[in-house]
């Protein structure tokens, strides 16, 4: 039995046709492919402009006309274009996924084509229910003209018409509106959105008697002056983008087939924000949301420009991620930061407006490109105890820069630093750290070193030993006060005197309480974990001032429990001097000092 089954022919199985539900298909498109339903217009003008090229080829002196008549419900548009025979119509328009930039003979001249996917007129059945086109070949002249009707439920006819139905070779496409749909083929809606598609078509494009196409583009027309030119660039943008320009930033790379401008924000934009771009693919837009068209620091910019090398995705409705875009990209960077270069050689005006709105993008480009960083090395903005300066102008003025990792840091000691003489910046913002440490790579001989609580007690003026002696019962009590919470207490002399009392520690002391607090919290499985983890991290410091008059009377007070309110006091002043964030800890122990110091002045009140 076995053997003669084994034995028995195996019957070839025949071979399934996918079947495609047209409406499905439709649906897919309208609420997964395309953002909305107004990309049907573009793939009517891309068919036409394509249909035009694809003659010219053929025919350079060919005319090169696209119309579009639209009535309430109904759109027709005309092209002069190669046209098609009735092979060709059952070839292209009716096999879903062809592209008739595959037909024989156009295969060379394909770069020239703005489509490149066979989606073609079946985007027209997001907003109309029947579409109709008629069709004479420009290629075979006396094949007669074609009509071809289909509808959203999948069906098509095909026919040939007397020569006389189309004369002249190209096609007419009809749309009739699907019901909700009519709006998008209302006269001021086509216009609209063909205005905004196609302003930059090389062929005459119009609906009716409206003119489509605007060129040349604004950043290729002749101008009196540079003064004009930059007018005339600021108002494009006004109307593009809705904002007048800082400058305006010529995009001509011809090594990228790319053409175009960038406008620099007037105001400053978050480094989170997405800056998005407007593109044209061969004259018609593609997108007016392209994210990665520039590098990530040049997030100041919006650019509109036009171009024959990108890919686009298969909606035509963003760009496709490939080694083209990212060359692109590089090219258009360069672009920007010559003209950084060229402002800080030329304009130093200009420079300093865009400076004070977006010196975060150059800071970011500067992180990673040493020449710009010297280059902008004397204009570039820090926070420092000398106020607001480059860092080429702060590292003229002290031979040693010493800066801080975060902003918390420097309110700390810039006060005592900068009475010291001791200058620092505060890199606590975002790049400013990274820029600090890579000066002396642009600026040989540059010392910069970051600093700690060390370096600014180091600074301090040590108290007299017999004075610190006389002191000795003060200084037990405070010590004794301040140590649970991992604070040593130690005297000197610095100014200014108003200060009276400084905390200082560093994040290695941070750590160590943050590691120190979630063990005294956790179970005893953690708080084992934890307790390993424990570092050799020095502790936070509470310097007191000895040249302050009321750390000197403080001193002289015999209560050790008044001490140590007062003490407390001093600490909790000084975190809130630094703007330091509290721990529970730290409130607790601000409230426990305002109210031992209300009991003692009322107790003293009383005892009078």
């Amino acid at each position: 039995m076995d053997s003669q089954t084994s034995q028995t022919p195996q019957v070839p199985q025949q071979p399934h046709t996918f079947q495609v539900d047209l409406r499905g298909l439709v649906d897919l498109l309208s609420h997964h492919l395309y953002s909305s339903p107004k990309v049907y217009l573009r793939e009517l003008l891309q068919n036409a402009v394509d249909a035009i090229t694809a003659r010219r080829a053929e025919q350079p002196d060919a005319p090169a006309r696209v119309r579009l008549y639209a009535e309430e419900g109904a759109l027709r548009v005309e092209d002069s274009g190669v046209g098609l025979t009735e092979a060709d119509v059952h070839s292209l328009l009716a096999t879903i996924g062809r592209s008739s930039k595959r037909a024989e003979g156009l295969q060379e001249a394909r770069s020239d084509f703005l489509g490149q996917f066979g989606i073609g007129l079946l985007a027209c059945f997001v907003v109309a229910e029947r579409i109709r086109v008629v069709s004479r070949s420009a290629r075979t002249p006396d094949a007669p003209p074609v009509e071809w009707t289909a509808s959203d439920d999948g069906s098509y006819r095909v026919r040939t018409l007397p020569p006389d139905a189309r004369p002249e070779p190209g096609t007419t496409v009809y749309l009739v509106a699907r019901a909700g749909a009519g709006e998008w083929l209302a006269p001021a809606r086509v216009l609209q959105l063909a205005r905004d598609f196609g302003s930059l078509l090389p062929y005459d494009v119009r609906v009716g008697e409206e003119a489509v196409t605007d060129l040349p583009a604004p950043w290729d027309r002749p101008y009196p002056s540079p003064a004009n030119r930059r007018v005339a660039l600021a108002r494009h943008c006004h109307d593009l983008f809705g904002f007048t320009p800082l400058d305006s930033i010529e995009l001509n790379v011809p090594l990228a087939g790319v053409r175009g401008v960038a406008y620099v924000l007037p105001s400053a934009v978050s480094l989170a924000q997405r800056a998005t771009h407007r593109v044209h693919l061969k004259g018609m837009l593609l997108t007016e949301r392209a994210e990665q068209l520039l590098p990530d620091w040049a997030f100041f910019v919006r650019c509109v420009l036009d171009t024959d090398s990108l890919r686009p995705t298969a909606s035509r409705e963003s760009l496709y991620e490939d080694e083209t875009l990212a060359a692109v990209r590089d090219a258009l960077g360069e672009r920007i930061r010559s003209w950084l270069t060229g402002l800080a050689a030329g304009d130093p005006e200009r420079l300093a407006d865009f400076l004070s709105v977006h010196h975060l993008g150059v800071k970011s480009l500067a992180r990673h490109d040493r020449e710009m960083l010297r280059t902008m090395l004397p204009w570039l903005p820090f926070e420092t105890t000398d106020g607001r300066l480059s860092l080429e102008e702060f590292a003229q003025r002290h031979p040693v820069v010493h800066f801080t990792r975060t902003v918390e840091e420097y309110r700390q000691v810039a006060p005592i630093a900068s009475a010291q003489g001791v200058g620092v910046v505060n890199g606590g913002y975002t790049y400013d750290s990274d820029l600090v440490e890579a000066l002396p790579s642009v600026r040989p001989g540059t010392v910069v070193t970051e600093l700690d609580a060390d370096t600014v007690t180091a600074h301090m003026d040590l108290v007299d030993p017999v004075e610190e002696l006389a002191l000795s019962g003060f200084l037990a009590a405070a010590r004794a006060r301040l140590d649970p919470l991992g604070c040593d207490v130690v005297l000197r002399a610095f100014r200014p005197l108003s200060v009276p009392a400084l905390h200082l520690d560093d994040r290695d002391t941070r750590h160590e309480q943050a590691r120190a607090d979630a063990e005294e919290q956790a179970d005893d499985l953690w708080a084992g974990i934890l307790g390993s983890l424990r570092g050799s991290a020095p502790r936070a410091r509470l310097v007191l001032n000895h040249l302050n008059p009321l750390v000197r009377r403080i001193g002289s007070l015999g209560d050790p429990e008044l001490i140590g309110t007062a003490t407390e006091s001093l600490y909790g002043q000084a975190l809130l001097m630094a703007q330091r964030p509290l721990r529970p800890a730290d409130s607790a122990l601000l409230n426990r000092a305002f109210i031992g110091l209300l009991e003692w002045a009322t107790n003293g009140e009383e005892g009078r």
